[in-house]
């Protein structure tokens, strides 16, 4: 089960633009070359690199854009080369994926390195297309969350330049007027939503088709990821000896049990894209909640600017507010003949010194233990999460099942009717196979 076109490069952009990116690969039946733009290859030593944009004009206006290309700057003008950007725009969903003509070029070696969305970087590691980067010295400035998520067989395969956080956006007027406090367990949750309902508030959570899943990994994975043996856990359900569905079962009954009593609304859900859907309600204080990533609470085209006190918070679970991450990373093919040029980029543009520039352009939150994000009030419950280690991974490449992509459809199917039996019953033949 795979993402669509605009899912699937949506994640790759939010590793660009806030860096989550959840969202579009679509692919082409015919030859990929019409969609894919090559930059020129001129004088002097040149490294190639594909990604899901083409380097930005001198007055590109797109933040993340900009704060990419500020390190990319960094490293060329550091080393003396250049870096070329590879790129490829699907024109309709009927076309070739990002990812499919990701594969295609790394299986025939035509870049130097990638941005690759988890599920892909897991795919090419395992058949061994991609280098180990856990000997950079920018590997050892890492938070270990970045380490977990991008390690597939023992190797360090990815390195973002954002770690990618998704919470909980809720209206704190609205929750102050009906004397709620923030929710931290399910019950809680459940709670201020009943109150919300009964105080005439038809919907109190504003819910799209694409992050619903967020409230199934907060619950699936607290304990796994906070205080039990995360490596043997992962390790017992690698091998068969644990099943995804005795995690997931409460996340999905969860969600079964808010749409059951018209807390979110499913039916409406399945129509909404991330944001566009569910965001006029929130800013026009008719629904208190909605669930987003990092980067929408500084965007002024999402929630950057509400008129009232907007928090952002964990989701709920059994150890409280939980943050949910995922990210890309880029990654230096294993056979590129400038492989050597190609690690020493990475070290510069994920250098802490070009961290803290890209961190303090796109007010993210960076991979590197070493640089802080000075985030926005709304943010700093949400980031305070994260700087205690509290949080789960909805992507995690030393997962043989990929974790966001296939919980996102699955949480569709049950907004759409399907039972949670029959969701963990493809659950677990997802895992049959991966296992076979």
């Amino acid at each position: 089960m795979r993402k669509s076109g605009k899912e699937r490069t949506a994640v790759l952009l939010a590793a660009f633009t806030f860096m989550a990116f959840m969202a579009v690969s679509c692919g082409q039946k015919g030859d990929e070359g019409s969609n894919l733009v090559v930059a020129d290859n001129s004088a002097g030593q040149t490294i190639e690199m594909y990604v899901p944009m083409e380097r930005s004009k001198p007055d590109a206006e797109n933040a993340a854009r900009t704060a990419f290309d500020k390190t990319i700057i960094m490293a060329e003008e550091k080393l003396d080369v250049r870096i070329e950007y590879n790129t490829y725009t699907a024109s309709d969903y009927q076309e070739k994926s990002y990812d499919d003509v990701a594969v295609d070029r790394i299986r025939n070696s035509m870049d130097d390195f990638y941005l690759l969305n988890p599920d892909i970087l897991q795919k090419m590691g395992e058949e061994g297309h991609l280098a180990d980067l856990s000997g950079l010295d920018c590997a050892k400035n890492l938070r270990e969350v970045v380490k977990t998520a991008n390690t597939v067989d023992g190797k360090l395969l990815g390195i973002p330049q954002e770690v990618v956080v998704y919470g909980l956006f809720v209206n704190k007027d609205m929750f102050d007027e009906y004397q709620l406090e923030m929710p931290n367990t399910p019950d809680e949750f459940m709670e201020c939503c009943r109150v919300f309902q009964e105080n005439g508030i038809e919907t109190p959570v504003g819910a799209n088709r694409w992050w619903m899943e967020t409230f199934v990994f907060a619950q699936a994975y607290a304990d796994l990821y906070n205080g039990a043996d995360t490596e043997a856990e992962i390790k017992a359900l690698n091998s068969g000896e644990k099943k995804y569905s005795d995690y997931m079962r409460k996340g999905f009954e969860y969600v079964k049990e808010l749409m059951d009593l018209g807390y979110i609304d499913a039916e409406t859900a399945l129509t909404y894209e991330a944001i566009e859907g569910e965001s006029a309600d929130f800013l026009a204080q008719k629904t208190p909640i909605v669930m987003a990533y990092w980067g929408a609470a500084n965007a002024e085209t999402a929630y950057g600017k509400p008129d009232f006190n907007m928090q952002v918070i964990g989701f709920p679970s059994d150890l409280g507010q939980m943050p949910v991450m995922s990210m890309t990373g880029f990654s230096v093919l294993e056979d590129s003949e400038n492989k050597q040029e190609a690690f020493a980029v990475l070290e510069a543009i994920l250098s802490d010194e070009a961290l803290q520039v890209y961190t303090e352009t796109n007010k993210v939150i960076s991979p590197s233990k070493n640089v802080e994000v000075d985030c926005i009030d709304a943010l700093k419950p949400l980031n305070d999460l994260v700087n205690q280690g509290t949080y789960v991974l909805a992507s995690n490449a030393g997962m043989k099942v990929e974790q966001w992509g296939n919980v996102c459809l699955l949480v569709r199917e049950l907004l759409g009717g399907a039972s949670v039996d029959e969701c963990m019953e493809k659950l677990d033949r997802l895992q049959e196979e991966a296992l076979q």
